[in-house]
C-alpha cells in the first residue's frame, strides 16, 4: 500500500477510533462511579494491578500525577480499602502501595458488563485477527503514554514504542 493510500485508509476510519477511544474513557468513567471511586483512582488501581506494587513517586510517574497527588491519591485508595501500604522488602526505608483485590460483586458491577460485550466483539475476530488487535493494544499503550507525556510537556519515556 502507498503512502497515499495508507493516509486515506486513516482519514477514512479516523472517525471510529474516536469513537472507540471516547467509549473507552466513558466506561472508564462508569467503572469508577459503579465502584464509589474517582477515574483517576481506578486508573490508578488499573496501574498498580498491571507493575505491581510502586512507591508513590513510581505511581505518581506512571500515572501521570504529581508525588503530592498521588500521595493524596493513595491515601483516598487506602481509607476506601482498595490498595495498602506495606514496606519495601528490599528497602526498609521505601513504602511501597499494593493495590488489594476487588469483592467479587463489586467488579461484577463494573467491569463484568464490558467483558461480556468485549467477549462478543472478540468472537467475530478470527485467531490472526485476534493477534493484530492484541498487537495493536501492546503497541498502542506505549505510544498513548509518550504522548501524553508530551501533550503535558513532560519527559518521553522512550520515544516511538516506550
Amino acid at each position: 500500500m502507498s503512502e497515499q493510500q495508507h493516509n486515506a485508509l486513516l482519514r477514512e476510519h479516523a472517525d471510529s477510533y474516536r469513537a472507540y477511544v471516547t467509549a473507552t474513557v466513558l466506561h472508564g468513567q462508569a467503572a469508577a462511579e459503579a465502584l464509589g471511586q474517582h477515574p483517576t483512582d481506578l486508573y490508578a488501581l488499573h496501574a498498580l494491578d498491571l507493575a505491581g506494587p510502586l512507591t508513590t513517586g513510581a505511581l505518581a510517574e506512571r500515572i501521570g500525577l504529581s508525588q503530592s497527588a498521588t500521595t493524596r491519591l493513595v491515601d483516598r485508595l487506602v481509607r476506601a480499602g482498595r490498595a495498602r501500604r506495606a514496606p519495601d522488602p528490599d528497602d526498609r526505608r521505601r513504602v511501597l502501595v499494593e493495590p488489594l483485590p476487588i469483592p467479587h460483586d463489586e467488579d461484577e458491577a463494573a467491569f463484568g458488563p464490558a467483558r461480556r460485550r468485549m467477549a462478543e466483539v472478540f468472537r467475530g475476530f478470527t485467531a490472526d485477527e485476534l493477534r493484530v488487535l492484541f498487537r495493536y493494544f501492546a503497541a498502542a499503550a506505549p505510544a498513548l503514554r509518550d504522548a501524553t507525556a508530551e501533550t503535558k510537556g513532560l519527559p518521553v519515556a522512550g520515544g516511538p514504542g516506550s
